[in-house]
C-alpha cells in the first residue's frame, strides 16, 4: 500500500531547518519574486504531506510493506517431462481455461490480432502472448456437443499460438465418455468445466484414477457430494484446485496485510454483493442454432439430473434451474465468499438465513434472481451479509467494517479510518489520519478494459477476476491459478484453493441455498457434518 521504498537512511532524509541542503533551497527561494513564493509554499506543503504520509505508515505498521508478488518465468528443469492434460467440458468456460493454459482457439487469435491493429490500447493479445509456457499438452477432450468438441480440438492443436492459417500441432483425442479419458495413460491431470451437477462424480472418478484435478467452481451440488469428493481427493492423494482465480488477485494479498496488522480493529460485519443487469448476466446466454438432439448427447448431459426432453435452452442456460446448478449462492456468491475467506479465513458459518425470489426474470427459471443471505459466525462475533440482484448493475464492493476502520475491496483496495476510532484518535486529531478520504489506497496498476464488452466480462473485470498485476505487469488470473496447480503437481508445492478451501466454500454456499429453499434459518452441525434446521 506504500508505493515508496523507504530504503534511505533516516539521517539522509532529514527535513530539519539545520539541514544544509534545505537551507540552500530556502535561501534560493527567498531571492525569487511572487512565483518563488508560490513555489516555496508548494514545497512546504509537499514536505508536510510527505511527513504525514510517513507518519501514517508508521502508525499503521505499514512502513515495512512486503514486496508485491513478482511475476517471473519458471526455470524449466533439464529433462522435465510434458504433463498431459484432459479437458472435460469444453463449452465457453472450458475453452477459456484452455486459453489460460496456453491453448487459444485460432479464430480468437485472429480476432485479437485484428483488434490490436485497430486499437493499440487493446492489450488482450499482449497479455496472452506474455503467458508462460507451462510445458503441458492437451491430449484429450470430452464434451457432449460436437461443436464444442471441434473448438477444443482446434485449440489443443494450436501449440504455436497462431491464427487459422498458422502452423499447428497434432490435435487432442475426442472422448465421448469422460471415464474413457480418465483411463488414458497419456493424461496426467484433468480440467473439469462441466455443469455443476456433474462435478462430484467426475472428481471422485478422476481421483480414483489417480488424475490431478482442476475443478471449476462451485465445487458441488449438495453437502453429501461435497463430503464424498473430499474423501476421494484425500484418500487418493491427488493435487486438487478449485477454480477460484481470485486467489491470485494482488489487492487480496494487500487486504490480508491490512487484516493481519489489525488496521481495521475488531471486524463485526462484512458485506458482499452481486449486481448484474442484462440477460447474459442472468445466465440467459445465446443459444447456438446448431444445438439439437443430433449434435448434443442429451442423456449424457442429464446424467443424474431428473429426466427431461431435449431442451437447447436448458443446455445453454442450465444455471437457471436447480436440476443442474446451485443458483446465486453456488454460482456467484462463491466468488465473493472465497475472496473473503482468503483474506479472513472465516471457514464454515454457524448459521444462515436467506430470503429472495424470482422478481424480474419470469422466464421459467427455478433459481432466484434476487437473494439476501445472512451468515453468522458466533465464535468470531461476526456477520457476513450477501446481497444479490440480477436486475441492477450498480457495482458494490466487498466491505469490511471494523471499530477502527472500514475497508472496501475489489480490483483495488481503500481503507478509511472510523471518525470515532479510539485507536486512531490522536492521529485523527493531529491531522495525520484523514476521515473524509482514504488513509490507505492500493490500486494494482493502470487497468485498461476498453476491449471488454460483454456484461459478464465487465462484471468479472470489476471484481478483478480477469486480470491482476505481477511486478507492474498485467496477467490473466486464471493463468496464474492454473500455473499454481501445475507447479504443485510437479514440485509438491501448495495450492491456494485446495480441498479444504473448496469444502468451506461449498458448505457455506449450500447453507444459503438450503435456507432459501426451506424458507427458514439453518445451522451447521460440525459433528454430524449436516445442515440442520434447529
Amino acid at each position: 500500500m506504500n508505493e515508496e521504498k523507504n530504503n534511505i537512511p533516516e539521517k539522509k532524509r532529514s527535513t530539519s531547518p539545520k539541514d544544509p541542503r534545505r537551507r540552500e533551497v530556502l535561501k534560493s527561494l527567498a531571492t525569487l519574486p511572487f512565483a518563488g513564493a508560490l513555489f516555496y509554499g508548494a514545497f512546504r506543503k509537499k514536505q508536510f504531506e510527505h511527513y504525514k504520509h510517513n507518519k501514517l505508515l508508521q502508525t499503521l505498521s505499514l512502513g515495512t510493506r512486503e514486496d508485491q508478488p513478482v511475476y517471473a518465468p519458471p526455470v524449466r528443469k533439464e529433462g522435465e517431462s510434458v504433463l498431459g492434460i484432459g479437458v472435460i467440458g469444453t463449452g465457453s468456460r472450458g475453452i477459456d481455461l484452455m486459453r489460460s493454459a496456453g491453448f487459444i482457439h485460432p479464430s480468437l487469435m485472429d480476432e485479437w490480432v485484428k483488434e490490436k491493429r485497430i486499437n493499440r490500447q487493446d492489450n488482450r493479445l499482449d497479455i496472452f502472448m506474455g503467458q508462460e509456457d507451462l510445458n503441458i499438452c492437451v491430449n484429450g477432450v470430452c464434451d457432449v456437443f460436437t461443436v464444442h468438441q471441434q473448438k477444443a480440438l482446434d485449440a489443443s492443436a494450436n501449440i504455436y499460438r497462431n491464427g487459422k492459417d498458422g502452423k499447428k500441432g497434432s490435435p487432442a483425442k475426442i472422448y465421448k465418455d469422460y471415464r474413457d479419458l480418465l483411463k488414458a495413460r497419456d493424461i496426467d491431470a484433468v480440467i473439469i468445466a462441466t455443469p455443476d451437477h456433474w462435478h462430484a462424480q467426475m472428481v471422485i472418478d478422476a481421483a480414483k484414477a489417480g488424475k490431478h484435478i482442476y475443478l471449476e467452481k462451485p465445487m458441488s451440488l449438495t453437502v453429501e457430494e461435497t463430503l464424498a469428493m473430499e474423501e476421494a481427493v484425500r484418500e487418493n492423494d491427488v493435487v486438487f484446485q478449485v477454480g477460484h482465480q481470485n486467489r491470485q488477485i494482488e489487492s487480496h494479498e494487500r487486504a490480508k496485510e491490512v487484516i493481519r496488522k489489525n488496521i481495521l480493529g475488531k471486524i463485526t460485519l462484512i458485506e458482499t454483493f452481486t449486481n448484474r443487469n442484462s440477460p447474459e448476466g442472468a445466465w440467459v446466454y445465446d443459444i447456438d442454432p446448431r444445438a439439437n438432439p443430433h449434435t448434443v448427447d442429451w442423456q449424457r448431459f442429464l446424467g443424474s439430473a431428473p429426466p427431461h426432453p431435449f431442451s437447447a435452452e436448458r443446455f445453454y442456460r442450465w444455471r437457471c434451474w436447480w436440476d443442474y446448478s446451485t443458483g446465486l449462492t453456488g454460482d456467484l456468491f462463491t466468488h465473493e465468499y472465497d475472496a473473503i475467506n482468503q483474506v479472513m479465513h472465516l471457514g464454515i458459518p454457524d448459521s444462515a438465513a436467506a430470503t429472495g425470489g424470482i422478481y424480474f426474470f419470469k422466464d421459467g427459471r427455478t433459481v432466484p434472481d434476487v437473494m439476501h443471505v445472512s451468515f453468522e459466525y458466533k465464535k468470531l462475533d461476526l456477520n457476513l451479509l450477501y446481497s444479490a440482484t440480477l436486475a441492477n448493475s450498480r457495482n458494490r464492493k466487498k466491505s469490511f467494517f471494523g471499530n477502527d476502520g472500514f475497508m472496501e475491496l475489489d480490483q483495488d483496495l481503500v481503507v478509511y479510518a472510523d471518525r470515532d476510532s479510539i485507536k486512531y484518535k490522536e492521529a485523527i486529531d493531529d491531522g495525520v489520519i484523514p476521515t473524509e478520504r482514504p488513509m490507505v489506497t492500493h490500486i494494482p496498476g493502470e487497468s485498461d478494459i476498453d476491449a471488454i464488452t460483454s456484461a459478464t466480462q465487465q462484471y468479472f473485470a470489476s471484481r478483478g477476476l480477469l486480470f491482476t498485476y505481477r511486478g507492474g505487469r498485467q496477467v490473466d488470473t486464471a493463468h496464474l491459478h492454473i500455473k499454481e496447480w501445475i507447479d504443485a503437481i510437479r514440485n509438491g508445492s501448495e495450492v491456494s484453493c485446495g480441498i479444504q478451501e473448496g469444502v468451506e466454500e461449498a458448505i457455506t454456499a449450500h447453507m444459503g441455498t438450503v435456507s432459501y429453499r426451506k424458507g427458514q434459518k439453518v445451522f451447521w452441525d460440525a459433528d454430524k457434518k449436516q445442515i440442520v434446521t434447529s
